[in-house]
């Protein structure tokens, strides 16, 4: 199917409808959680059917952006680093030094943002940005391999064969429980300086602590090296061969989700060794979400060129070009809502 999109177009607002269902689904899951403040009100002796609806709910969101919706939101991170690299390359200049300025800039941002919410990514994403300038004048064959590498986790299989050889071993694992117990009473009983005053330490190390041991170090690296190589060969495009591309990506996502997810429940019943177990389980989980995502990310590009709903998706883009902002205001809000210090 043809489509009158110019190439600019096409380019900037598929990714802004990617960026904005994204943070979207981020905001819902985070919405649903109460903004990390996990103290929900019992409901013993409420109606069975309500007590499924929310089950529902709960499970349905979380299959559908769990992890998947953070995932989108980092590959466009690589892609937005691929134009703004490729335009400054096309007017001369060299744009790395400047993109490492702006990342201490969203390390600021970042911290700014974790003194209302715990959970924030920003300050994860201003330090692993930093392979984009070292690795982005190398071949898209190198690229592609060092992110294939980051993907499957190789932390986790280090876990894997030190626990074969000490099977109490928690080798490169962070202890996180003590900072999340700080936050925990900080949003519960603390007022707003307090509050910021733990977050900005406790809650910090806690979401970075959190993000180390289940894998998204790795992960996020890969997929901002990913979305880089998305914007250089120009994937987000609507030609013949990429609509191939699409389809054949979907369906090796498909094939390859429901036996990795498979591996996941079943493996901690057939592996004794509880800490070679976690690692299998994280690394299946893991590469499970990533095809799941692909499988979102190509759903969205049909839709977008093939189904003639593109006026209605891109309502979204707005949304996404201020994808910053949104993702900001919902930790201010959000804390507000749910922590002891907005009541």
């Amino acid at each position: 199917m043809e489509n009158l999109l110019t190439e600019k177009n096409n380019r900037v607002d598929v990714a802004d409808v990617l960026r904005g269902l994204a943070v979207m689904g981020i905001i819902i899951l985070h919405s649903i959680e109460h903004f990390n403040f996990y103290s929900f009100p019992d409901t013993t002796g409420q109606a069975s059917w309500l007590n499924f609806t929310d089950k529902a709910i709960w499970d349905s969101l979380f299959f559908t952006f769990g992890g998947k919706a953070y995932a989108v939101f980092a590959l466009l991170f690589g892609f937005s680093f691929y134009i703004q690299d490729d335009n400054q390359q096309r007017r001369g200049n060299d744009f790395r030094l400047r993109f490492m300025w702006r990342l201490v800039l969203l390390f600021i941002i970042g911290n700014f943002n974790a003194l209302f919410f715990t959970a924030e990514i920003l300050v994860m994403y201003s330090i692993i940005r930093f392979i984009l300038p070292l690795v982005c004048r190398f071949s898209t064959r190198t690229i592609l391999i060092l992110a294939i590498i980051c993907l499957l986790q190789p932390l986790e299989w280090i876990k894997v064969f030190a626990a074969l050889f000490s099977p109490d071993n928690t080798l490169l694992t962070i202890n996180e429980g003590t900072y999340w117990k700080a936050t925990m009473d900080a949003q519960t009983h603390a007022g707003f300086l307090e509050m910021c005053k733990v977050n900005l330490w406790e809650g910090q190390l806690a979401s970075l602590a959190w993000a180390w041991n289940h894998g998204r170090i790795f992960q996020t690296a890969a997929l901002f090296m990913l979305g880089f190589l998305m914007g250089r060969t120009k994937l987000l495009l609507y030609t013949p061969e990429n609509r191939k591309i699409w389809f054949t990506l979907l369906a090796w996502s498909l094939i390859c989700y429901f036996p990795l997810m498979g591996l996941a429940n079943i493996l901690p019943g057939y592996i004794e060794n509880p800490e070679a177990g976690k690692s299998l389980v994280m690394i299946c989980k893991s590469l499970a979400n990533f095809c799941f995502m692909c499988i979102l990310v190509v759903g969205v590009l049909w839709a977008f060129y093939e189904t003639g709903k593109q006026q209605l998706l891109l309502k979204m883009a707005p949304y996404g070009k201020m994808s910053l902002t949104h993702y900001l205001g919902q930790s201010i809000i959000g804390s507000f809502f749910f922590y002891n210090w907005g009541g």
